[in-house]
């Protein structure tokens, strides 16, 4: 368990100290185990590793934790179901774990305890660590807030959201600058339009020294691309539960290509209904609070939408991000992705867009998407701008080795 590998790690947490190696050792198992399964270490925890202790009690310690009533010892210390001790919970354990173990701890609090019905309460907003997993958690209970916790959620997620923007951004933008610009040049440019420095390097084999002068055999432009949109993108995002950390990541590189003048972008969302967000794209915080995590998933109708905005097929990117539990008509939908492709489209199938790897996913869709030529493979925000620039320029996509998942 990732919180007990840290835990297990944490030089500064104890107050228990062994002049030898095997004390910290003894020490640091009985953290791990807990009371329950410590028992055998003949260690006992004092101050501030007793408070950790029981800070990973009240959530890993067993069937009572999270409920009233649970013993009041070690492991089985519990949450309770009151906000009050869930604050305090969630501040003890601000003061005991980095940020990156925090997030877990309150992943799985919200998982194995139910807590979901205390964020709609503004004051427990401000007391959790805010990430991309509490972002979904807070999308799928939109509909259920108040006007009061509302605005307090959108707080946080625009803080998630600014800090993935920071972290994204330049180098999205970097990237499919340099991509735009490769598959703008072109070979038959207009006398205005030529790039006579690359010209001339490309025919330097043709230099005639009796002369003086190079032959150009063959001229490179600049093309005209650069003052209008040289390609469209669409987005086709799947807002089914389980895709919430790729729905709030899609939203963000969606805003980013859509701040880019060269590019077209359109986002779409889908569960059983499709909803277009375009015009929402200036803003991923409102695009975020425009979506609605779980429900069906129909990919056909999605499809469907999107071949319809289409309208240069040879100048397309499309990129479905779904795991491909397809509700809707199967067959259809793959005809949709042939006959995209054989227009000219270039489509991407993500079954995932997140750090955490690949999901569970129809394996059967997956397969057969991949003998269309459009393989489906889970991607990290920090492949996605390489993804997009192999796309645009129609080469190869960098994709994943996926053999162990």
């Amino acid at each position: 368990m990732n919180v007990s590998a840290s835990v297990s790690g944490d030089e500064k947490a104890g107050d228990v100290k062994a002049n030898d190696g095997s004390g910290e050792r003894l020490r640091r198992w009985r953290l791990v185990l807990g009371a329950e399964g410590g028992d055998g270490t003949g260690c006992v925890l004092t101050g501030r590793d007793a408070s950790m202790d029981g800070a990973l009690g009240a959530l890993y310690g067993g069937r009572d934790a999270g409920r009233s009533g649970g013993s009041p010892a070690g492991r089985s210390a519990g949450l309770g179901a009151s906000a009050p001790s869930v604050a305090r919970w969630l501040g003890d354990i601000r003061t005991y774990f980095p940020s990156s173990v925090v997030q877990v701890m309150q992943r799985d609090a919200i998982e194995r305890l139910g807590l979901s019905a205390l964020l709609l309460e503004p004051e427990m907003l401000e007391a959790v660590e805010a990430d991309v997993h509490l972002v979904g958690t807070l999308l799928s209970l939109n509909k259920a807030m108040p006007e009061t916790t509302r605005e307090t959620a959108r707080v946080v997620v625009r803080k998630v959201v600014e800090d993935l923007e920071k972290r994204l951004a330049t180098r999205t933008r970097a990237t499919l600058t340099g991509a735009l610009d490769r598959s703008a040049r072109v070979s038959r440019p207009r006398h205005r339009d030529i790039d006579w420095d690359r010209t001339i390097r490309a025919n330097l084999k043709n230099y005639l020294p009796e002369y003086g002068t190079v032959v150009p055999e063959r001229l490179v432009g600049y093309g005209r691309a650069s003052q209008s949109v040289k390609k469209d993108v669409v987005l086709c995002i799947d807002q089914s539960g389980s895709m919430a950390a790729s729905v709030v990541y899609a939203s963000v590189f969606g805003a980013v290509l859509a701040s880019m003048r060269a590019i077209n972008t359109r986002l779409v969302v889908f569960d059983t209904a499709v909803v277009d967000l375009t015009d929402e794209l200036d803003d991923p915080v409102d695009v975020l609070f425009g979506t609605q995590l779980g429900g069906g998933t129909d990919i056909n109708r999605a499809l469907a939408y999107c071949q319809s905005q289409i309208t240069r097929p040879a100048d397309t990117v499309v990129v479905l991000i779904s795991d491909l539990y397809e509700g809707g008509i199967r067959d259809e939908m793959l005809k949709r992705v042939a006959a995209m492709k054989a227009s000219g489209v270039q489509f991407v199938a993500l079954l995932a867009l997140s750090d955490e790897g690949a999901p569970a996913y129809d394996r059967e869709h997956a397969a057969a998407l991949a003998a269309l030529g459009a393989p489906a493979f889970a991607c990290t925000p920090d492949l996605f701008p390489e993804v997009m620039a192999a796309a645009l320029e129609k080469r190869p996509l960098p994709i994943p080795d996926m053999s162990s998942h």
